[in-house]
């Protein structure tokens, strides 16, 4: 089976949205940071679909950081809203907060290959 990347990074701004708006209480805190959250989650995939039509190996490391920076974001974010029990269902956070971690792994590892490609 073809690793999806793009597909899983989609599939986790989905899970994400769905997640803020069934599962959080209706608090200010639960309010700003669901809004938040949503926004980094889906930047991160917005912003790798643009690094696979970059102009240039600096375009593609300038979106794929910015991707990271996202992911690493909604890391904080996710862990937040589970320390605060934002949350309902620590299942759907736990499970949230795993596929974020390896989001990250793979985008660290990504651009560590591509700069060393470029080198």
């Amino acid at each position: 089976m073809k690793f999806d990347l793009e597909g899983r990074l989609i599939q986790f701004s989905v899970d994400i949205i769905k997640v803020a708006d069934h599962s959080m209480n209706n608090s200010y805190a639960a309010n700003h940071l669901s809004k938040q959250l949503i926004r980094s989650a889906t930047a991160a995939a917005l912003n790798y679909g643009e690094a696979q039509s970059a102009e240039s190996h600096k375009d593609f490391l300038h979106k794929m950081k910015i991707a990271l920076k996202e992911l690493r974001e909604s890391m904080v974010n996710l862990k937040i809203q589970k320390g605060a029990e934002l949350i309902k269902n620590i299942a759907d956070i736990d499970k949230l907060i795993d596929e974020n971690n390896q989001f990250i792994s793979i985008f660290v590892a990504s651009i560590k290959t591509s700069k060393a490609k470029n080198s």
